[in-house]
């Protein structure tokens, strides 16, 4: 509702916490104002906003306040996420984004996908026996994938969990490392040993490592090998070659689930070589029993500045190939 002085008043609800709905020093208010450009005042129970988008920022203000009411907490990321989905006129109360719990890390913390693309991805892979997940940094690609294959692992769906990443340095020549050869390939699989021990923590990690439950290897050593009844991820997979690729892929066995995860905006392949997962997308998007999830900068959930670097880059970028 709109008053005579042109602000539109929200009223907070009566069992919700204002500094959890405000956020620490007013963290929340201040990011609603910043992206709707609406300047936000309380007055005794009541918020009241004046700006172009202040139906918007009404909105946004309710639906946190239904969010906070059914138990979850707000955090800078879900705020930005819920104000970016309210621009689109989408609900996260309504897409029940936050309801299906992946599984549990060490410490009891529930594992949940947090935007509307990451519940599509992990339901493409609960569903579907080959799953390409494409998008920037940050959208939670891999992390989702090894928490996925921790819970089909803990169901008895498959036997074991087989991590690959292609060794290729980020644009830059480390030179020779020291140590035998795990010791050598380690930094370059060190992503996926992160998101292993965060699920599964360290010591559950090396005891499965160490009895060939969990397998963490380059994909080079994939070559000439046959996987039946294993959850099977390819991280970094814009990084492969077209030769790559293939082998990769057709190592799959009965029984066998595979993800494919890469960002098609990051390749650290020599010039003049075709990426893997550009060409596979061409070649496979419209094979039956196959699918493609796209994450995009909206899934981000890291720190918010990683969002604004990515659509920096973007913009950068698509106005270059317009010039």
């Amino acid at each position: 509702m709109t008053d005579r002085d042109g602000f539109k008043r929200i009223t907070i609800f009566d069992d919700i916490d204002r500094r959890e709905l405000f956020g620490n020093l007013d963290a929340n208010l201040n990011l609603i104002g910043e992206k709707t450009g609406v300047e936000i005042f309380q007055r005794d129970n009541d918020l009241l906003l004046r700006g172009e988008k202040m139906d918007l920022a009404g909105r946004v203000l309710t639906e946190l306040m239904e969010v906070l009411r059914s138990g979850e907490p707000l955090d800078s990321q879900k705020v930005s996420y819920i104000i970016s989905l309210a621009e689109e006129g989408q609900s996260y109360r309504e897409s029940n984004v936050s309801k299906d719990i992946i599984c549990f890390t060490t410490k009891g913390r529930p594992v949940k996908a947090k935007t509307i693309g990451q519940k599509t991805y992990v339901n493409a892979i609960r569903k579907r026996d080959v799953v390409f997940s494409i998008g920037p940094a940050g959208t939670g690609k891999t992390y989702l994938a090894v928490a996925t294959a921790v819970s089909a692992l803990k169901n008895k769906e498959v036997q074991k969990i087989i991590l690959a990443r292609p060794a290729v340095e980020a644009g830059e020549n480390l030179g020779f490392l020291p140590g035998d050869l795990q010791d050598k390939v380690d930094p370059y699989l060190r992503p996926l040993y992160d998101a292993l021990y965060d699920v599964l923590g360290r010591d559950n990690t090396l005891r499965l490592k160490e009895k060939e439950t969990i397998e963490v290897v380059p994909l080079a050593y994939m070559r000439g090998r046959t996987l039946d009844n294993a959850f099977i991820i390819l991280d970094e997979a814009q990084n492969t070659t077209r030769e790559q690729m293939k082998m990769f892929l057709t190592r799959m066995g009965f029984g066998s689930k595979v993800v494919v995860t890469g960002d098609v905006t990051q390749i650290d392949l020599p010039q003049g070589k075709t990426s893997g997962l550009v060409e596979a997308e061409k070649i496979l998007k419209k094979v039956d029993g196959i699918e493609f999830c796209y994450l995009k900068e909206m899934d981000v959930v890291r720190h918010e500045m990683v969002k604004k670097i990515i659509n920096a880059y973007e913009k950068y970028y698509s106005g270059k190939s317009r010039n």
